[in-house]
């Protein structure tokens, strides 16, 4: 099964690490894919030529979903990859 692909700015993190899943971009995708976030769902975080796989999380907190990444395995895609694959989304 395909994990989802789903945009995320890997600055707008929380004090726990996980990336919120609330700009622009992300929402989008979660539109046009037709995703309803549930917890622990796995899905690929994306964001210009990064990647990550992460986990689906609710914050309480924030009231907001999050998506628990381990920032070690971030990897680089190149950018024709990238557009490659965003387009076929």
């Amino acid at each position: 099964m395909n994990k989802s692909r789903v945009f995320a700015d890997f600055h707008n993190a929380d004090v726990k690490g996980r990336v919120r899943l609330n700009c622009a971009g992300t929402a989008a995708d979660l539109e046009r894919q037709g995703i309803v976030l549930q917890e622990g769902q796995s899905l690929i975080i994306y964001s210009e030529e990064l990647e990550v796989e992460g986990v689906a999380h609710y914050s309480e907190a924030e009231k907001l979903w999050t998506a628990v990444i381990d920032w070690n395995a971030i990897r680089e895609v190149e950018p024709e990859v990238a557009t490659l694959i965003q387009t076929k989304n």
